[in-house]
């Protein structure tokens, strides 16, 4: 997908007017859409043709088009509004870096029971090696590119459907033991999922966290072979769950489920060299990737999660 960005706060960010109560198929709330498209670009956009498309655990998706242009349309309940937010800032910023390809989005809004976020529909193809090796040394720019005092982010966001909390920390084993791996675990207790006691476990990781400092990055956040594609032989990021933290973060998740191939950490490491302990520290890392499968899925990640976090704390 080759994506533009019209920063006009939160996409078009107009909160799109509707009668009655549309539903994914409902014609009122395609012509909202339709307009909303058409104020954004500049351009009359009228839909004739739409389909549906595979659109992950969260989302619908759909390809619309008029013809000549075609977009990339994400459905949700009025009430998940938020999370189409979060995603365009953390774009927003993934943009300006100016290192990665990501998706452009074109508009924002809800109707009177759908929130939608309209992206520039793109046709993925295959990579090649160069093409990996090339993502990587984008990856590395990016976490190069920006860089804050502390840790954390402006707002709260999301990384699936859990709410991600952000709030500014000097000291990253703080951030990360009571923000990622503290939060996740009161999320499952919630949930009448006790993996341990929370505060020693979040004291456990603290601890081995204590001593590393690193510098705070711009992260894609959610860097799984699943939000990850090529278009033209460019590698093309998205379904971002920005924050600024540790790089290894980023590179943690790319082996969690399903390792990139061997040249994108290749290209990666060219531009810059993981430092001494990540392969200690990913276990550390993965384990809230983990957690939050958890809260998503429940039983098929749980045992895994269990192991991990064994293995961190014996360590």
């Amino acid at each position: 997908m080759a994506w533009i960005f019209i920063s006009m706060g939160f996409g078009c960010d107009v909160l799109a007017y509707t009668v009655g109560k549309p539903s994914p198929s409902g014609g009122i709330m395609w012509q909202v859409i339709a307009h909303q498209i058409s104020e954004a670009t500049g351009s009359d956009f009228l839909i004739k043709e739409k389909k549906s498309l595979p659109g992950g655990d969260i989302h619908q998706a759909f390809w619309i088009s008029d013809g000549r242009r075609s977009y990339f349309v994400k459905l949700n309940d009025k009430e998940r509004v938020d999370m189409f937010r979060g995603e365009w800032t953390s774009l927003d910023h993934l943009r300006r870096s100016q290192t990665v390809t990501i998706p452009r989005p074109i508009c924002s809004g809800t109707t009177a029971s759908i929130s939608f976020l309209v992206l520039e529909y793109l046709s993925f193809s295959d990579a090649d090696e160069e093409d990996w090796y090339m993502l990587g040394r984008q990856l590395a720019h990016l976490h190069q590119s920006q860089h804050q005092p502390m840790y954390g982010w402006d707002e709260d966001n999301f990384l699936g459907l859990s709410v991600q909390p952000n709030s500014w920390h000097k000291k990253w084993a703080t951030f990360f033991s009571e923000q990622r791996i503290g939060w996740q675990l009161k999320l499952l207790e919630e949930k009448d999922i006790r993996l341990g006691d929370i505060e020693e476990i979040i004291g456990g990781i603290k601890l081995h966290l204590i001593h590393h400092q690193p510098r705070a990055s711009l992260l894609h956040g959610d860097l799984w072979r699943g939000n990850v594609a090529f278009y033209e032989h460019m590698g093309v990021v998205f379904d971002p769950a920005s924050y600024f933290g540790d790089r290894e973060t980023d590179i943690a998740m790319t082996e969690l489920f399903g390792q990139f191939p061997q040249v994108f950490y290749q290209g990666y490491n060219r531009v810059w060299p993981l430092e001494e302990g990540y392969r200690e520290r990913r276990e550390i890392y993965n384990l809230y990737h983990l957690l939050n499968h958890v809260n998503h899925f429940g039983e098929p990640y749980l045992a895994q999660a269990k192991d991990s976090l064994y293995r961190i704390i014996a360590s």
